[in-house]
């Protein structure tokens, strides 16, 4: 795999990552107003496909075990907290561990392969 793939990747997590964790922040504060906002637990799954795409790219190249480890432990707790709310209907500030935890894996992945 290319540096442009890897890079491409690493950036299409960091903004799927990034993106998730302003809608997931921000919508609680939209959701008060009174125009009938309600929140769509099938964004985040959206938000995941991209991120689960974003990985399988890197799990394929080189990259180390423990930037790997970090993404595959960060997406599972995005998709255990998604499957959580969707079973519940109860927001888990799980999701937004798992966010952060997607960004440092791919800062730390397009660091690596940087050098």
């Amino acid at each position: 795999m290319n540096i442009k793939s890897k890079q491409f990747h690493d950036v299409l997590g960091i903004s799927s990552a990034t993106l998730c964790l302003i809608h997931c922040l921000i919508f609680p504060l939209i959701a008060i107003l009174p125009i009938g906002l309600s929140h769509n637990h099938w964004i985040d799954l959206v938000f995941a496909g991209i991120g689960i795409y974003a990985i399988i790219g890197i799990l394929k190249s080189e990259t180390h075990k423990s930037i790997k480890l970090i993404l595959i432990c960060s997406m599972g707790i995005i998709l255990s907290s998604i499957l959580y709310t969707l079973i519940t209907h109860h927001h888990t500030t799980l999701l937004y561990f798992g966010g952060i935890g997607m960004i440092i894996g791919h800062l730390l992945n397009f660091r690596y392969h940087k050098h």
